[in-house]
């Protein structure tokens, strides 16, 4: 029994070793692209705020065919918007109104290209 015990310990250690070698890997990930960029995620939510005149409630920088993108997604009264903002310039891309947003499901999103 005691053997299975220490097996038990040795197999927890390694995945718990290789679970914290890959959180590491992806947080340096993370910090390299964001050094890319040229605006923070402040300005990039502001300028999606001020163009959808809202607040936002939701933010992340992405990876795209365009570049580097802020997704902020903004609330103006009832109305729900998807905002991108260039990591570059700090412009708005594109703006589109979610009709129903089911937790960054965006079907039925009506584009606006800025």
């Amino acid at each position: 029994m005691f053997r299975h015990t220490k097996i038990a310990i040795v197999a927890t250690v390694l995945t718990a070793t290789g679970v914290m070698a890959y959180a590491a890997k992806t947080m340096e990930n993370d910090t390299a692209v964001i050094a890319q960029t040229k605006i923070s995620m402040t300005q990039a939510v502001t300028a999606a705020e001020q163009h959808a005149n809202g607040k936002a409630t939701r933010a992340e920088l992405e990876q795209s065919k365009a570049g580097l993108t802020y997704d902020v997604e903004v609330v103006s009264g009832t109305q729900v918007f998807d905002v991108k903002v260039d990591a570059e310039k700090g412009t708005v891309i594109s703006s589109a109104q979610d009709k129903i947003d089911h937790e960054g499901n965006h079907e039925g999103d009506q584009e606006n290209q800025d």
